[in-house]
């Protein structure tokens, strides 16, 4: 009998969720940051066995939006729950209920479909920590399953897919067995170039930042050429994201090649351009041109 389905993982920014995404399928296919807030797409990642097809879908985190992408973003978590097979409520080991995962968890009690609470971060906290976190949460709320990982070391994450395993109907094999994302290659890039700025850059700039991917092509001998424009809101953020030198945006390009590579499988010449668009994150049309679907 063959199992397939769709899972959604949720909770508050930066509680790990790309992490654990990245981890099960041994792929970097979701941006990972120390700040919060930075997945902007869902992306779906496809993990298949002989057994079992996944199909995941990796969401923003639910915040309190700002600004119309922050409010595309909340939209595109909340619309992921709808038509799931199962959902992973991710948290951290606080000792009690936080008050973003209770305002999150009370807008899915009514939801009819399994919940798993994945309690990540386990290594860096107490065994105390964490057994108080795990019992707050279980009092409080219904779970179908309660595990304890750490999704940067992988401890217990084999148990929570065997779990999940079990959760998932008997289906059709959705995609093909090779395929491990139905995102376009020019996400997956543009989202890793994010990432290294994210990591590089001051705090004042990163949310401020998009990357368009203007061309991305392949020679004959299988080798990448790929322009992008780094678009941020204020011209003193052009010359932090350029820095002394072009220095800071040469160590963007450099980290990012390298990873680009690694998923590409090939060779990549990459050339970075900084733009400056005004507040661009509250301009309907530029955001569609980036891909983001706005509220009308």
């Amino acid at each position: 009998m063959f199992k397939s389905g769709f899972v959604t993982i949720i909770g508050r920014p930066n509680v790990g969720k790309s992490t654990l995404l990245n981890y099960i399928m041994g792929e970097k296919l979701s941006i990972v940051s120390p700040r919060p807030q930075t997945t902007r797409n869902n992306i779906q990642t496809i993990l298949t066995t002989d057994d079992y097809q996944m199909v995941f879908v990796d969401t923003p985190g639910l915040h309190k939006p700002r600004h119309k992408l922050g409010e595309y973003m909340v939209k595109v978590a909340k619309d992921a729950l709808k038509e799931v097979d199962l959902i992973l409520f991710l948290t951290t080991p606080e000792g009690e209920i936080q008050k973003g995962d209770e305002i999150i968890l009370e807008q899915l009690q009514d939801i009819e479909i399994p919940m798993f609470l994945i309690v990540n971060k386990i290594d860096e906290n107490t065994q105390n920590k964490v057994a108080e976190t795990l019992e707050a949460y279980g009092k409080k709320f219904k779970f179908k399953e309660i595990i304890p990982i750490s999704a940067i070391k992988g401890k217990n994450v084999d148990v929570l897919v065997e779990l999940m395993q079990k959760e998932l109907p008997e289906g059709p094999k959705y995609y093909p067995d090779d395929m491990i994302t139905d995102v376009q290659e020019r996400f997956v890039v543009s989202e890793i170039i994010r990432e290294k700025a994210l990591k590089l850059l001051s705090d004042e700039v990163p949310h401020g930042i998009a990357v368009d991917i203007i061309q991305m092509k392949r020679d004959q001998r299988g080798k990448y050429t790929i322009e992008v424009d780094m678009i941020c809101e204020k011209d003193s953020h052009k010359g932090i994201i350029i820095g002394k030198n072009g220095q800071t945006l040469k160590r963007i390009g450099q980290y990012a090649r390298e990873d680009i590579e690694k998923f590409l499988r090939a060779n990549v010449n990459l050339k970075i351009w900084v733009k400056v668009r005004k507040e661009w994150r509250d301009n309907p049309s530029f955001l569609k041109e980036l891909g983001y679907k706005t509220k009308k």
